[in-house]
């Protein structure tokens, strides 16, 4: 499955990506961001998920280090925890922006939302 970029717009930072399957998408928005994002990755829908048409929400937090990558990730809100390993998973992969040497680290946590629904399909005639 290939992710392609659809929409970045917004106050602050909000950024959605959906699939190019026509049936499942992922958006996620970024809160209490002070670093630039290098690398982001969307999740994969779960196929269990997808089968058994359920959408969710998951709320993940972490720290980011020097070298822009996230660690201490926790799940903060999931209303499905399918789609919670395939949210980590994402963040882990994901890159910010490395500090300069003489920039110290916030230590703010970041979150991120991932939302995964399910897009409508017209039936064909």
């Amino acid at each position: 499955m290939k992710f392609v970029p659809a929409l970045a717009v917004c106050i602050g930072l909000y950024t959605a990506l959906s699939a190019s399957a026509s049936d499942d998408a992922v958006e996620f928005i970024d809160e209490d961001l002070d670093r630039t994002p290098v690398n982001t990755v969307v999740p994969h829908y779960p196929e269990t998920a997808r089968r058994d048409r359920i959408e969710g929400e998951v709320t993940v937090c972490y720290r980011i280090d020097r070298q822009g990558r996230p660690h201490e990730v926790r799940v903060r809100y999931s209303s499905h925890r399918v789609f919670e390993r395939p949210a980590r998973r994402a963040l882990h992969a994901s890159r910010y922006a490395p500090l300069d040497k003489d920039v110290k680290p916030s230590p703010v946590k970041s979150c991120r939302t991932f939302r995964f629904y399910l897009e409508p399909v017209e039936p064909e005639d």
